[in-house]
């Protein structure tokens, strides 16, 4: 008797040509983390979180397990229906979700590149879908349902009435009602973290930039400010969010910019207007950090933080994935000492991939950074890359051994540094730890 379902593992999930998905009985789900894959159990799993999007992968081959064989399979057809082909799908988790595993695949000749998601692993139980991910934050800063549309759109209109002329106050108008920006929404809805985009070019070419794609065949998911606002209307936006928000949060570098420290010469001033008017709200800057000096300045104007993005501390793996243009790694480092010095909060924004940084390679290099530099916070962000081609690319970058799993580094590094503070997003100054960072 052939056996269709296993209550110790989750059905595997596929979709049509036409996008249709369905279970797929008598195939268990299956994730993959490098070159390691394995069927998904229920004990790996989370309920899929509200606000997540299911994909199917063009191109692609989905890879099951067959409960039947017990093996591992590559399966291009329904084979509950010869000849009609099936693709790999995968969970797009909504903020505050690490995941653990990639909904497992294999390419089809002539592949074309994903689009800017990140792909976890996906399998169906009791008529639920489940993800292959963990909780890192319980925020509800960008969850959709505390966004209704018609009180974004309440707040546009207010918006217009207070500061008709001011340009940024219009570019976050695109962000919220043409590309559903959750961060643009807030500002609209008097709500958490304020986004002030000011950037136009950027001194990076990330594999994954959102704003700007040349050559790549991938798609920008993000319209990047095609001006830099003046100092007084960074200033005008940022005042009033500071104004109308208990523990407002107002950032620069979004992802519909370039290098928010290209735009130092209006970001410096912009944070003494700011700071001249109130003490109130946490300035923050989103940035590559890519600047020591300049970071030195706008600290010194009054900069309450700095998130810096990483995919590695290994030089060679950040520089196969940010491949920075007049800069290199020990900028990167000397601006996060910088800032430490300075009394900053210093976090990171870790943009991770199971099957790399779970590698014990970049688990061993990360517990060394800490030692030396000993920021405040991780803020834990799946890296939006098709997996697969960034896997060869940091392989070929350095060397990479078997992964040790998400779950067990995270763990690991809590267990070392138990003060490091795990997140999703930017914290209000209220929040900040600013003691230093001991190994246990």
């Amino acid at each position: 008797m052939t056996r269709t379902d296993d209550p110790n593992l989750l059905t595997a999930v596929v979709a049509d040509s036409g996008g249709r998905i369905f279970d797929l009985p008598g195939y268990a789900a299956v994730g993959m983390s490098g070159e390691d894959l394995a069927p998904l159990a229920p004990e790996q799993t989370i309920g899929m979180p509200y606000g997540s999007e299911l994909m199917y992968l063009p191109d692609r081959v989905p890879v099951l397990f067959n409960l039947a064989s017990g093996d591992l399979e590559e399966v291009p057809d329904n084979p509950h229906a010869p000849e009609e082909p099936i693709y790999p799908v995968a969970l797009f988790n909504s903020p505050g979700h690490v995941i653990t595993r990639v909904s497992a695949y294999r390419e089809r000749p002539r592949a074309r590149s994903l689009p800017l998601f990140s792909y976890g692993a996906v399998g169906w139980q009791r008529g639920k879908f489940r993800s292959a991910a963990l909780v890192v934050d319980r925020e509800p800063r960008q969850d959709l349902r505390r966004m209704p549309p018609a009180s974004v759109r309440a707040g546009v209109k207010e918006l217009r009435r207070r500061m008709p002329e001011n340009r940024l106050r219009l570019h976050l108008e695109t962000c919220a009602l043409t590309h559903g920006c959750p961060a643009g929404k807030n500002f609209f809805l008097g709500r958490y973290e304020a986004p002030l985009p000011t950037a136009v070019t950027c001194n990076a070419r990330c594999l994954g930039c959102l704003s700007l794609q040349k050559g790549s065949g991938i798609s920008c998911t993000q319209e990047r400010i095609a001006f830099t606002p003046s100092p007084e209307e960074i200033a005008e936006v940022a005042l009033f969010h500071i104004g109308r928000v208990k523990r407002a949060v107002v950032s620069f570098g979004q992802g519909c910019e370039g290098e928010p420290l290209s735009a130092a010469r209006s970001i410096e001033p912009a944070i003494r207007l700011i700071r001249s008017e109130t003490r109130h709200g946490t300035v923050n800057l989103n940035t590559n950090a890519s600047l020591p000096d300049v970071i030195g300045r706008l600290c010194e104007a009054g900069l309450d933080s700095i998130r810096v993005s990483l995919n590695s501390v290994r030089p060679e793996c950040y520089e196969a994935y940010f491949r920075p243009k007049r800069y290199a790694f020990e900028d990167v480092l000397r601006s996060i000492d910088t800032a430490l010095e300075k009394g900053k909060f210093v976090s990171i924004n870790y943009l991770n991939s199971p099957g790399f940084t779970d590698t014990p390679e970049e688990a061993e290099a990360f517990l060394t950074f800490m030692e030396d530099h000993p920021i405040h916070m991780i803020q834990w962000r799946n890296l939006n890359y098709d997996p697969i081609r960034y896997w060869k690319a940091m392989d070929a970058a350095a060397p990479l051994g078997e992964p040790i799993g998400m779950a067990a580094l995270i763990r690991g590094i809590r267990d070392s540094y138990p003060n490091l503070k795990f997140g999703y997003f930017n914290p209000p100054k209220e929040k900040f730890r600013l003691s230093t960072q001991l190994s246990a």
